[in-house]
């Protein structure tokens, strides 16, 4: 079983491959008088190898087969080689790739003249047991003891480097195993980020980027098209559980989420397979990001290809992005439209050729082309010991393969078999290098360095390798041993035949600056089940703006319900705004939240209704005083006018003037003067107003309840004394007014109080000591309460006309109007407190004019006859 953790490997490590030394090898170690250990090969435990002799070897790791059968360890018999089954068309083509690119370089006399390359390749089955054991088979273990200056089974070796191999773990385990012993490990499709760690493998290379470029690049495709909700589907291996760890942090923190995380164990049953399948659809995720090769998605595909699942978004890592296995007819409806990353491909010239005149044959090394040719054609073959299926007709190895639907012989745009390709060039110009073949021999036409290497001496020279490939693509490897983390966008597209192709819609550079990195043509992307529209993969959807989400209690921070923003507050983009913005001072959100307004000023306009009917009451109250004032100057002689000081009677009604006429200051936009004059003149002039009733009001009871006889009272009380109290009575008015208005005078000011909930800014004026106004109501209160308690006493003079009484009933609708004017003045909002206090006025002062100066005008002008001397005293004519 692979391990998940391969830092963590240690001991366990070393017991494995002791277990391989001993019991999967069926080898031995034996120590001879010199003390050091030997590799001794027991028994045909040698598994089938493809192989060319030459100066220099290299070894080749290949997962020709992608299902490794299970160890069985008894410890009683020799262990025997059991196949792999599985054949993968795609990794045979990688093999022969590498093939291809050694007889190239022996053909090449710019590149390591007269050096001839060989090669020794094996088949890894893509599992850890049986790299470990196709290493050893590859380093040069042959039944026969290594001479005694091999000091242990790898070292001093015939295969200096090896290139392999396609998946993480093995490549993991092959490249920790030979790392102590400096022998390069290049490969062509490992990916892992873990393998970048030099303290482990100290002498592992890759002609692919680490998956932490791809893994970027995976996490800004999904953002890009707003997939903040994806499900991802791995396995047990060490590129999936790197690849799948990193990607769901880097969505996280791209404020995406991970709707679930499946694994496909390495040996499903059809019950964990369903079970995975039933997973997968009840997740509302409409995106899945698959890090596994072709062959660990195959059964789960098939099965959800059997059910008829449509609608997926599959976004496809490197491993299985180009995959023609999956291509398929009946994975069409599932697969159509997957996108995923895959690395830049190239035509490689001659390869097409070469890989058609491929044959098979008796000969030993052959074995692989024979499983390969049988795999293919279904035949009983008659190459070697490979006898194909009984009852099927003979292969007589002249089959023509350009007529053969093959991912072997698809060639037109090869990106693994690329990375081979460049895997042994690479080693090539090292070797170049290492043998000073810069300078050869003018006479032999050979590297001028003919002596023994070491595979340390060529680890320093792969190290420093920099050379322009023939397709203009400069090779070398940085400090961690890889490559330019360069990457296509590929999309799986159905041509005019119904075929799945592979086609190109953008690319990734990870070495660009963040923004440029991902470059997509996004009008050429095809989506799932062909569809033209980008698929929607969210577990809540936006909020629209003037909303913002509401996490919901136990979920990932991606599902959320969307609440409308509070009254002055806005939110403007559609998405994952967690937070409402509080609109500025003075400013108000409109009804759709999304924007702020700037807040309406809001005061008692002389255009409002509400402005228009006090206007007019003030103006009827102004008439209405101005006509009574005319009838008694008009008949300021008769008894009823000069009754009681016609003068003080004159003074009254321009005070309840002024009194009507000081309510328009509380009217229209306040300013800096109408805030200081509305309260004064309001005070002043009541105060006046009261100051003459009490004047009346005392006339009244001396003429009638005075020990003295009534003129003299009246004497002693004359117009001086009545002008002197009037003025007395308001001057402390006028005196409090002054010293509020010099000390602390009302101000304009826009309360941004009632914006939070009607969107107004009330304009007011503000009273920065609002004791003032209630010492100003309160005197008013003070002598209001003194008139009426002295009308109340002379209510029931024996007169006619009782004066007192009609003063009484004014000062009780008086007292009645501003007792009650408090609470509702507190409790009024906005420009309802000033219409409150215009009504207040308006209502005591027509309650003055009406019950003092009505009747009498009632009589003046309608009852002439009462308007005597004797109708006043109440006494008859005799």
């Amino acid at each position: 079983m692979e391990t998940a953790s391969i830092p963590g490997w240690g001991s366990s490590l070393a017991v494995s491959l002791g277990l391989v030394l001993v019991s999967s090898f069926g080898s031995r170690l034996t120590a001879p008088d010199s003390g050091l250990f030997q590799c001794v090969g027991l028994g045909n435990s040698e598994p089938p190898v493809l192989q060319a002799e030459g100066d220099v070897v290299i070894g080749g790791l290949f997962p020709l087969h992608y299902l490794a059968p299970k160890p069985q360890h008894r410890y009683r018999s020799k262990p025997q080689h059991t196949p792999c089954s599985g054949f993968d068309h795609r990794a045979f083509r990688w093999m022969m790739t590498m093939v291809f690119a050694v007889e190239e370089i022996n053909y090449n006399t710019d590149l390591l003249p007269g050096v001839k390359l060989g090669y020794r390749i094996m088949d890894s089955c893509d599992h850890v047991h049986t790299s470990l054991r196709a290493l050893l088979s590859l380093k040069g273990v042959e039944g026969t003891v290594q001479s005694e200056t091999s000091p242990a089974c790898l070292a001093g070796a015939p295969v200096p480097a090896v290139i392999g191999l396609a998946s993480s773990s093995p490549t993991g385990a092959v490249a920790h195993t030979v790392g102590p012993f400096s022998i390069p490990v290049v490969s062509y499709f490992a990916t892992c980020a873990c393998l970048s760690d030099k303290q482990i493998y100290p002498s592992f290379f890759r002609t692919v980027p680490s998956d932490l470029f791809q893994v970027r690049g995976l996490v800004q495709l999904v953002t890009h098209f707003g997939w903040r909700w994806v499900g991802t589907l791995g396995t047990l291996d060490d590129y999936s559980l790197y690849g799948i760890q990193a990607f769901s942090q880097q969505l996280k923190q791209q404020g995406g989420c991970l709707a679930f995380h499946l694994t496909v164990p390495k040996s499903p049953t059809v019950a964990a397979i369903r079970s995975i399948a039933d997973a997968l659809l009840r997740s509302k995720a409409q995106v899945v990001v698959a890090f596994a090769t072709e062959g660990q998605l195959l059964g789960l595909l098939s099965e959800l290809a059997e059910r008829n699942v449509t609608g997926i978004q599959w976004v496809a890592s490197e491993a299985w992005v180009t995959a023609s296995l999956l291509t398929s007819p009946r994975f069409h409806p599932l697969l159509e439209g997957t996108l995923g990353f895959s690395f830049p491909g190239a035509r490689i010239p001659g390869l097409k050729e070469f890989l058609l005149k491929v044959r098979p044959s008796p000969k030993p090394g052959f074995e692989f082309v024979n499983m390969f040719w049988e795999e293919l054609f279904g035949c009983r073959s008659v190459c070697g010991n490979y006898k194909g299926v009984a009852g099927m007709p003979a292969c007589t190895g002249a089959e023509d393969l350009r007529h053969t639907d093959s991912s072997y012989t698809d060639v037109s745009q090869v990106r693994i078999s690329y990375n081979v390709y460049k895997a042994v060039y690479a080693i090539a110009h090292a070797l170049h290098h290492l043998l000073e073949c810069d300078s050869v021999e003018p006479t032999k036409g050979m590297c001028k360095n003919s002596k023994p290497f070491t595979s340390r001496q060529l680890l320093y020279q792969l190290k420093t390798v920099n050379f322009t490939n023939q397709f203009g693509e400069k090779v070398y490897f940085d400090s961690n041993g890889e490559p330019v983390p360069l990457y296509d966008i590929i999309n799986w597209q159905k041509d005019n035949k119904g075929d799945i192709r592979f086609i190109k819609v953008g690319s990734y550079d990870g070495s660009d600056s963040l923004g440029k990195q991902l470059q997509m043509e996004q009008s050429a992307i095809l989506w799932t089940g062909g569809q033209a529209k980008v698929p929607v993969s969210m577990c809540s959807a936006p909020c629209p703006p003037g909303n913002r989400q509401a996490r919901r209690p136990g979920e990932p921070h991606c599902c959320f319900d969307c609440l409308p923003c509070a009254d002055g507050e806005i939110s403007n983009q559609t998405g994952n705004s967690t937070e409402c913005t509080k609109c500025p001072e003075y400013y108000w959100s409109d009804k759709d939240k999304v924007k702020c307004v700037a807040g309406v000023d809001e005061f008692l306009s002389f255009y409002d209704t509400m402005g228009i009917i006090l206007v007019s009451l003030t103006l009827l109250g102004v008439i209405l005083t101005a006509i009574i004032t005319s009838i008694f100057h008009h008949f300021r002689f008769t008894p009823i006018v000069r009754a009681n000081n016609s003068e003080i009677s004159f003074l009254l009604l321009l005070s309840l003037k002024l009194c009507f006429l000081c309510s328009l200051a509380f009217i229209g936009q306040p300013s800096v003067w109408t805030c200081r004059l509305r309260q004064a003149a309001f005070g002043i002039s009541f105060v006046l107003c009261l100051s003459c009733l009490l004047v009346k009001t005392i006339v009244v009871l001396l003429a009638f309840r005075a020990t003295v006889p009534s003129r003299r009272a009246l004497k002693l009380f004359g117009p001086s004394q009545q002008r002197t109290l009037i003025f007395c009575t308001t001057a402390p008015q006028v005196c409090l007014c002054t010293g509020w208005l010099s000390g602390a005078p009302p101000f304009p000011f826009r309360n941004p109080a009632y914006q939070a909930s009607t969107g107004k800014i009330i304009v007011e004026c503000k009273e920065p000591w609002p004791p003032g106004f209630y010492l100003v109501l309160g005197y008013i209160g003070l002598l209001a309460s003194v008139c009426l308690l002295l009308a109340f006493l002379g209510r029931k003079l024996p007169d006619t006309f009782n004066e007192a009484k009609l003063i009484t009933f004014s000062m009780l609708i008086f007292c009645a109007v501003w007792i009650s004017f408090i609470p509702a003045y507190i409790s009024s909002p906005g420009k309802f407190t000033v219409a409150v206090e215009i009504f207040a006025i308006l209502a005591s002062s027509f309650g003055l004019l009406v019950c003092i100066f009505v009747p009498k005008c009632y009589i003046i002008l309608l009852q002439p006859e009462r308007n005597v001397k004797k109708g006043m005293t109440g006494k008859s004519s005799r």
